[in-house]
């Protein structure tokens, strides 16, 4: 029976990682429940079962090395899912509401510490750097409800960008003046030391993860490697003497246009930091606190109040200037003041370096009562910004104020088939239609493996593996793929049908380097997809992963504005090119070119986009468009008989053959009129 007694605290490690993992496990479900955020779930998990609640557990190395671990991570991520481009479109908005949110809760937060709290001068800047600092937790409601591009989201989350910068800078240069001497020498040799590392990451770290991506594609080793750069960028600003969450923020940020929002990549890094070394962080942090100390005395509760106060004001006074200044709606003003007072991810880091930090009077720079108050802060803000939050979404919804919905042509649900054939080909292919389809859905991908009647058997085993692996590379983007195997007289015939039976409002399919261009476009499987459906078609060939192109150039001929799916496949660049974080640039007609300005701008491409006056865009002009080896050459084509058909397509493929054989390439036809019972006079039999 002894040998059946657990002792407490529990130090085998196997019952100590059970107990972690039930917790993530449960922490969530029973949280949700109560409509608390997860963050303070795990937190109070690890009160419960630290050595000042239950002392179920101790604080031992597994969890300072996860929580390590996990504190890298929450910076890195954050960085990563910023949306940069968003930033560059309200840079100057966002900088200035970036800039009120540091300054004033700074302002106040040194006062009230000081006033209020009787703290020290460096305890009160690092605390009121807290304050400055925000996380998005809220941002998911935004995206449900569709309003993502509203202009107060883009201001709150460029001004994140700003305030979460100079909060970790902050606290950078505190923790480095208690890791050396506070000498002249010192503060000068910090800057070059930390002005050097920060130029490498910035562009030495892009160039290596661009050269790796194009090299391998295993997704371990992917994985793996974006892990070793955050570590190694941390590392190596800590050994410039500056806290290394700052390097691993910095990191995030550079490898952002590399790890595009809605990738496998993406998908894999946010779900191993999420299911395991985030929460094993966070239950570590709340294993630090005693929550006896809210009950010893008054001190605790005192300065969990006024941070909590002083925090949210603080934030919402931001927020008014903001609208002051630009003349902003209320409900905008509730958005950003919603999105921006939410503490979390920047605030525990902040916090748990100053608590490490050792004064020479032997007293922590941020003692006990800050770290309690500071967890009681964060469960407040975080209740108040997710109700703020939801609250303006609403009203934005319901009043119709925003703008920035998504418009989609009569409300048709957009659903891509991808027929699979070559195993090389399948992972491009995938990854183009997860880019160009509403982020919104988590469904639309349709893979197809067609097997003509007359083919051996075992072609059919192998096309059902093609399809497995499809629909595996969309689920590991959060992405549901149908799959489909059909059998049919030809494999032309057998896509058609499919497109009318799943109602697929686009088509993707691969052009195989090694073969005949000619034969490719104008040989029987997609002569015969052109003439039996009416719907957008795109034929790509990748020589390298489309996370590492740079730009897109995009050949559109005159008239194409008039063509039905103008504005969709206008959409659908921009959705790539706002995924991969390169420019577009459109050679147009003048006309052309400020139709094409109007569609991109409702897809919200901002400074992504330029476009080159091209009014006499012909097949040796094409030929001479400057395409770099890192860039995608997209050319929109037409279907003989439509309105902008030019007969000098019929030489498009001998173009193409010889001056861009080895160029990453996308042929688009866009989508038409249902031309079923249309005569026309390239088609006089009406052949669909």
């Amino acid at each position: 029976m002894s040998s059946l007694l657990i002792s407490l605290p529990i130090t085998d490690p196997t019952w100590i990682f059970l107990i972690v993992l039930v917790i993530i496990l449960f922490a969530p479900l029973l949280l949700g429940k109560l409509k608390i955020p997860h963050i303070i779930g795990m937190i109070l998990a690890g009160v419960i079962i630290g050595e000042h609640g239950l002392n179920i557990l101790e604080r031992d190395s597994s969890f300072q090395l996860f929580g390590q671990v996990g504190l890298y991570y929450i910076m890195f991520l954050a960085g990563l899912e910023m949306d940069m481009e968003d930033f560059r479109k309200n840079k100057v908005k966002g900088l200035v509401f970036g800039l009120l949110t540091f300054v004033i809760p700074m302002a106040l937060g040194v006062w009230s510490s000081m006033a209020l709290l009787g703290y020290g001068a460096l305890t009160a800047v690092l605390l009121s750097s807290m304050y400055a600092s925000h996380t998005l937790i809220a941002y998911p409601i935004v995206s449900r409800y569709g309003l993502s591009r509203q202009r107060s989201v883009t201001i709150s989350i460029g001004g994140t960008a700003v305030t979460v910068t100079l909060a970790l800078v902050v606290l950078a240069l505190i923790s480095g003046l208690f890791n050396g001497s506070a000498t002249p020498m010192y503060w000068v040799m910090l800057a070059l030391k930390v002005t050097l590392i920060g130029l490498v990451i910035v562009f030495v770290f892009p160039k290596i993860g661009r050269l790796f991506f194009r090299k391998y594609d295993d997704e371990v080793m992917q994985f793996v490697f974006v892990l070793a750069l955050v570590f190694l960028g941390g590392g190596l600003i800590s050994l410039a003497g500056m806290e290394g969450i700052l390097g691993a923020f910095l990191v995030g940020m550079v490898l952002n246009p590399l790890v595009p929002k809605v990738s496998p990549l993406m998908s894999r890094l946010e779900f191993v930091g999420n299911a395991l070394f985030i929460p094993y962080f966070l239950i570590g942090v709340g294993m630090i606190i005693d929550v006896r100390s809210f009950v010893a005395g008054g001190t605790a509760l005192k300065v969990a109040a006024v941070m909590t106060v002083v925090a949210t004001l603080s934030k919402w006074l931001a927020a008014f200037f903001t609208q002051k200044i630009y003349k902003l709606s209320s409900n905008e003003r509730k958005m950003i003041f919603g999105l921006s007072n939410a503490q979390a991810a920047a605030t525990l880091a902040a916090v748990l370096v100053g608590h490490e930090i050792i004064m020479e009077n032997g007293e922590r720079l941020l003692n006990d009562d800050v770290l309690n108050g500071t967890i009681v802060m964060i469960l407040v803000t975080c209740i108040i910004s997710t109700i703020e939050t939801e609250r303006a979404c609403r009203k934005f919804t319901v009043v119709g104020e925003s703008s920035a919905l998504d418009t989609h042509e009569g409300n048709e649900k957009e659903k891509i088939l991808i027929p699979v054939a070559n195993p090389d080909t399948i992972e491009n292919l995938v990854n183009i239609a997860l880019m160009i389809k509403d982020g919104r859905q988590k469904d639309g991908i349709v893979a197809l493996n067609v097997i003509d009647d007359g083919n051996d058997p075992r072609i059919g085993e192998a096309g059902r593996r093609y399809v497995e692996k499809a629909a595996k590379i969309a689920s590991s983007a959060k992405v549901k793929a149908d799959m489909l195997t059909r059998y049919d007289i030809s494999v032309s015939s057998g896509i058609v049908h499919t497109i009318k039976e799943c109602s697929a409002t686009a088509l993707v399919i691969g052009l195989h380097k090694k073969g005949s261009i000619l034969d490719s476009f104008y040989g029987n499987l997609t002569g015969n997809l052109l003439k039996g459906t009416f719907r957008e078609v795109i034929v790509a060939r990748m020589e390298m992963p489309l996370n590492t192109l740079k730009g897109i150039i995009v050949l559109v001929p005159p008239q194409a504005e008039f063509e039905t799916g103008f504005a969709k496949w206008v959409t659908h660049l921009c959705r790539m090119a706002i995924q991969i974080g390169c420019r577009v640039k459109f050679y147009a007609s003048s006309a052309t070119a400020d139709c094409i300005r109007t569609a991109a701008d409702n897809a919200d491409i901002g400074t992504l986009a330029e476009y080159v006056t091209a009014d006499d865009l012909s097949m040796a002009e094409m030929a001479n468009v400057p395409v770099a080896s890192e860039q995608l050459l997209a050319v929109v084509s037409a279907r003989a008989g439509s309105i902008s058909y030019d007969p000098s397509f019929d030489r498009l493929p001998a173009v193409l053959n010889k001056n861009f054989a080895d160029s990453n390439l996308m042929i688009i036809y866009p989508e038409q009129i249902d031309r079923q019972d249309i005569v026309s006079f390239s088609d006089p039999r009406g052949n669909s």
